[in-house]
Formats: C-alpha cells, sequence, structure tokens
C-alpha cells in the first residue's frame, strides 16, 4: 500500500501543495498523514500515528517543500 506524509514547520506554512504532489504520485488522501510541527520535535503524532498501519511492501512518500522526493520501502 503506499502512504505519504506531509509536514510543516509552522502553523502559518500550507499543506496544500505537498498534498497535491502526494496525490500526483499516487497516494490516496485517506493515505495522507499530516501534521505542523517544527523538525526540531521529535514527538510527531501523525507520524508515529501512519507507522502502525505499515506492513512489508508499503511504501511512504514524502515531498518536502524543497520539492525533493523521496521514497523509502518499509523493511
Amino acid at each position: 500500500m503506499l502512504f505519504g506524509y506531509a509536514r510543516v514547520s509552522t502553523k502559518d506554512q500550507n499543506l496544500h501543495m505537498q498534498f497535491d504532489a502526494l496525490k500526483q504520485y499516487g497516494v490516496e488522501e485517506k493515505n495522507i498523514y499530516s501534521e505542523k510541527i517544527t523538525g526540531t520535535k521529535k514527538d510527531r503524532p501523525a507520524f508515529t500515528e501512519m507507522m502502525k498501519y505499515l506492513r512489508e511492501g508499503d511504501t511512504v512518500q514524502n515531498h518536502n517543500e524543497n520539492a525533493h522526493k523521496r521514497t523509502r520501502g518499509v523493511q
């Protein structure tokens, strides 16, 4: 299954561009987990919640604000 993770650092930033990009990669909106939280925080509730659902063979697609994309297969 394909999952997506989107994060911005401040409440003033917008997740729309990341959601659009993740959907273009083929991630269904119901499988996108997102949060507005600084990268310095170790506790990321949405990321932790997403990790609970991942199974072997699943893929997480991440799109950051610099339009640098990467994928990671779950081992």
